[in-house]
């Protein structure tokens, strides 16, 4: 049991006595970390959460916002770490269940989902086992419900072996008039409990997710991890559909992380009501399942609807249909307790706010670098000497973190419903919603800049993750995250999420992108080993088909333009880590005002660009201005001759810093030539024609790199593919 003694002191003074072994259970689960985000809660506040976009923030399965004047976006994040650490291919394939049946439960219908995944080297064998069958997890279960998994992205590092992150996104399009909120509010509703039966699998789920890892933990914890069944899913899938189209749906709710115990409470709660359930209706798995049992398995692909007592024979007509377990569990009640029954006697009553909003726990933080706080880092600031800038290219080109990611792509199913305009590989994914509307999707963290400077690096990751889709030509419109962080009972660890939020917060604001749905992933530690601290962030970009632009250079001739300045920046960059195996030193710095005034700029020239003179786009960040260029080059076929001088950037930088500095608030674009006066006139924000389009070659100042384009290729395809032959 999680529950701390001055949490059991708080509970019995509640309760006005002490609970028995089942309220202790469901409280254990609703107090966890995982459930009641007690030690985030007081930080998560620093988010905006409101906008000219948003229908709703914070606190439901996902939130939405306004696309067109009929249609809303339902978007929201999870994370599925610990159990994919333990099983991936369970632990991945549930994570995408738990995604997609937060999106339905609003009512809408998941049009895409994203995954942003960390692990070990795949020089690693075990690391290399957790990959395979974490993106085989996310394959088969998605490609057997039909959601194109559409973008995401992937970081290797030796600080994931032990803790990978599995975090997903998933879409959905709703009617705004058929919006389902998960909420009990009319005494007198009843609760009907749709879909897989309930088994003995997940006990202790949300447990589980609040306690750091150990050896141990792949025989004992396995248990607690979920089992998924992506045609049970889709089957409710459909039935839920129809059941919102024919039924009026009061509320709707899955049952994740806390069950049963979770879904009722907090429905309840939200109403301002009670519920009562009587357990021997529900439909089990498994003979001689205990109410504790029942009340705290997390078995998958189970919604609850809550409709009026007229609606409950039509509504089991439509789930007896699709040969779906259904059975009514019980009713709203007004006494503000869920009340379990079993066979009419009363075996528990806890209070459902007690249950829902369990007290914040305030976080002492502190510094690391701070005398007598975390581990300390003593290491010197190593010095390095710069190597052939060619053959830097190259080793980035053919490095983990950069290297095409197509072998996890290709095994996705990308198109199915047909709404998939830009495919993964670009910045972003862009999916139609109508004859003139798209969306941009795209997911962002940088792990090392956080680790560095977590201010600085929570705050690059929404930038970088605004600047993927500014590059596809869509104005962002809103922000999920998943925030992965260590034990937060460290105060070192607890200041890092601190200096995150506010980082993140402060850049949200900047842009008006209210962060709308998220989730707090902490204790991804193991045996002492702490995983870097991951903001990993979603933004959803709304755009006019029209608008679209992709990475890949498409015409000789074509001038090349940087937008925003380049600094001295190699701290934290993959070419300190890739060529010199340090990370060390200060994350690149996030200047608010020019990160805002590059991607308005870009905004401006696509949106006002009647002449179709913007051919390409691509925002600058990992590798620097020679990676982002080169990967310009290959998809597009094309090579460009680059000018360094030519590179807006402080004053006396080296050409390493130059080519390689990770920078932010820098795009790369491609002009026609007739056009690039008219063009520059209307970037404010530092710019300059740095090179041109043409040939089979990649020229940066012959002396420094001249590399055919086959060349690139070889060093950028295949990478994974030799480690997964």
């Amino acid at each position: 049991m999680t529950l701390t003694d001055s949490e059991c002191k708080f509970v019995k003074k509640e309760l006005g006595r002490d609970p028995n072994s089942l309220e202790y259970g469901m409280l254990d689960i609703m107090f966890s970390e995982h459930c009641s985000y007690k030690s985030s809660r007081p930080i998560l506040r620093l988010f905006p959460n409101e906008g000219k976009h948003v229908i709703l923030g914070p606190g439901d399965d996902a939130g939405i916002v306004e696309l067109t004047d009929e249609l809303a976006l339902v978007i929201g994040m999870e994370s599925h770490n610990h159990p994919s650490a333990i099983e991936p291919y369970g632990g991945a394939g549930t994570g995408i269940g738990g995604i997609l049946r937060d999106i339905i439960s609003m009512g809408a219908k998941p049009i895409a989902l994203l995954d942003s995944l960390r692990f070990g080297p795949l020089e690693d064998q075990k690391s290399r086992y957790i990959f395979e069958y974490v993106v085989k997890g996310i394959s088969d279960y998605g490609n057997r419900v039909g959601v194109p998994t559409v973008g995401g992205e992937i970081e290797f590092d030796d600080n994931f072996k032990f803790n990978p992150l599995v975090n997903v996104i998933c879409a959905g399009l709703v009617n705004k008039s058929d919006i389902v909120l998960g909420s009990a509010p009319n005494v007198g509703d009843i609760f009907v409990l749709m879909g897989g039966t309930t088994g003995r699998d997940g006990i202790h789920g949300v447990t589980f997710a609040s306690e750091e890892l150990t050896t141990e933990s792949e025989l004992e914890s396995r248990p607690a991890v979920q089992v998924g069944d992506p045609f049970t899913k889709k089957m409710v899938m459909e039935a839920t559909f129809e059941a919102l189209d024919k039924i009026d749906v009061v509320g709707l709710k899955d049952l994740g992380g806390g069950g049963l115990t979770c879904c009722v409470s907090e429905m309840a709660a939200k109403g301002g009501n009670g519920a009562e359930v009587e357990l021997t209706t529900i439909p089990l798995r498994e003979e001689g399942m205990t109410p504790y049992e029942i009340m705290l398995s997390e078995s998958q692909e189970r919604m609850i609807f809550v409709v009026n007592p007229k609606d409950v024979d039509a509504l089991m007509e439509i789930f007896n249909k699709y040969e779906l377990p259904a059975a009514v569990i019980g009713k709203v009640t007004d006494t503000g307790s869920l009340v379990l029954k079993k066979e009419g006697e009363v075996i528990a009553n806890v209070q459902t706010e007690l249950l829902s909003d369990p007290p914040v726990v305030n976080r002492e933080s502190c510094n690391p670098k701070e005398k007598g706080c975390g581990p300390s880092e003593s290491a010197e600031y190593q010095e390095v000497e710069d190597i052939d800038p060619q053959e830097s290219l190259l080793k980035l080109l053919s490095s983990q973190n950069i290297a095409s990611k197509s072998w996890v792509y290709r095994q996705y199913d990308h198109e199915v419903q047909i709404r998939t305009v830009i495919k993964p590989g670009d910045d972003a994914a862009v999916l139609r919603i109508d004859d003139e509307k798209a969306i941009a999707l795209t997911s962002d963290c940088n792990s090392i800049h956080t680790k560095l400077d977590p201010y600085h690096g929570g705050a690059g990751a929404i930038a970088e993750a605004i600047r993927n889709v500014v590059s596809m030509g869509a104005e962002p419109v809103c922000v999920v995250d998943c925030l992965n962080f260590g034990n937060p009972e460290k105060p070192d660890v607890f200041w890092q999420f601190k200096e995150c939020i506010k980082g993140m917060s402060d850049i949200a604001n900047k842009f008006e992108t209210p962060v709308i749905s998220g989730n707090v992933s902490f204790y991804n530690e193991t045996e002492g080993v702490t995983v870097n601290p991951s903001p990993v962030v979603g933004v959803a970009g709304l755009m006019n088909i029209k608008d679209i632009r992709t990475m890949d250079f498409k015409n000789e001739e074509d001038k090349i333009i940087l937008i925003g300045k380049t600094y001295p920046e190699l701290d934290g960059s993959q070419y300190h880590k890739e060529i010199f195996d340090i990370v060390q030193g200060k994350s690149p710095k996030v200047n608010m005002d020019a990160e805002f005034e590059s991607s308005e700029a870009v905004l401006k020239i696509i949106h006002e660009d009647e002449n179709d003179a913007v051919t390409a786009v691509h925002d600058c960040s990992a590798g620097g201005i020679a990676v982002a260029v080169a990967e310009m080059a290959i998809s597009g076929d094309l090579g460009a001759t680059i000018d360094v001088s030519k590179v807006p950037k402080e004053d006396n930088i080296s050409d390493a810093e130059t080519l390689f500095s990770e920078s932010n608030a820098r795009f790369i674009v491609t002009v026609k030539s007739e056009y690039v006066d008219e063009i520059l006139n209307k970037i404010n924000a530092p710019a300059a024609v740095i090179g041109e389009v043409g040939g089979k070659t990649l020229t940066i100042d012959q002396n420094l790199i001249n590399v055919d384009i086959e060349k690139l290729k070889e060093s950028y395809y295949g990478v994974i593919e030799k480690f997964m032959a």
